[in-house]
């Protein structure tokens, strides 16, 4: 998924105003400095919204930026937030120069390989957004003879294009630069439905509550998101693990993500 194409109308979303290039046989360092200060440094894409990204006042915020944070406070280590090449984020965590990469990550088989992760904490679905008050949208079959939009390059419109029922029974399928120009026709009424990613669809709900609604219904495949640590530091990444079942048991991380998307839509 090519996050940095979802925003690409970074002016109009101003609502609120990235792993496979290893360093061939480099070792890790067993320590560095900020681990001896307790420091804990988080590596991330910070033009991801709403996951991390800077705001207006340059700020690096998002959803997984206040987990960290909160999971940094439980364990009494400070945290820093370390804007990073995303492509070459497997290079950043061998190299030590980040301990953790936290920033809406996909598990894969292929990415385990060289990186040790946490449980999912989240689903990566694609899903189907309405206007409010639509009730000829009901789930997937119910889109055809509708104008349907998604953006380019993106998850839902590999699905789209592979997936004949699109061709041959939905009246026309359109394609934006971003979420945010389908959003906007969404509203205007030149669409009758969005599909895209759940996380950045509810984000943008969040700052229009009046004007669309979600379906609980998952279009495509779905992918998890994880926490990513060096391969071999087991030790930090059971501790984070043991916070975040904390913050799941006490309803931390569901507020957390209520404030960001207006539901819990964690695992």
């Amino acid at each position: 998924m090519n996050w940095k194409h979802i925003f690409t109308g970074a002016a109009v979303f101003a609502l609120s105003a990235a792993l496979l290039t290893g360093c061939g046989t480099e070792k890790a360092p067993s320590t560095d400095n900020a681990a001896e200060m307790g420091k804990i440094i988080v590596g991330l894409d910070d033009n991801f919204p709403p996951m991390g990204f800077k705001n207006e006042k340059n700020e690096i915020v998002g959803f997984d930026v206040d987990l960290a944070k909160e999971a940094a406070k439980r364990l009494g280590r400070e945290v820093e937030f370390k804007a990073i090449d995303w492509s070459s984020k497997e290079a950043e965590l061998k190299s030590g120069r980040v301990q953790i990469l936290w920033n809406g990550l996909d598990i894969t088989e292929k990415r385990k390989e060289n990186m040790l992760f946490s449980k999912p904490y989240m689903d990566n679905r694609q899903i189907i957004f309405v206007k409010k008050g639509n009730t000829a949208v009901t789930d997937e079959k119910s889109l055809a003879g509708k104008t349907v939009g998604t953006q380019s390059a993106g998850t839902a419109e590999e699905y789209i294009d592979a997936t004949p029922f699109y061709k041959n029974d939905v009246k026309e399928v359109k394609k934006y630069p971003d979420y945010v120009a389908a959003f906007m026709d969404l509203e205007n009424g030149r669409l009758d439905a969005v599909i895209g990613d759940e996380i950045v669809g509810r984000y943008y709900m969040s700052k229009h509550p009046e004007e669309l609604e979600a379906l609980d219904v998952v279009v495509g495949p779905t992918s998890e998101f994880g926490i990513a640590f060096a391969k071999d530091n087991t030790v930090l990444r059971d501790e984070v693990q043991k916070v975040l079942d904390e913050m799941k048991k006490d309803g931390t991380i569901a507020k957390i993500s209520t404030e960001w998307f207006t539901k819990d839509i964690t695992k």
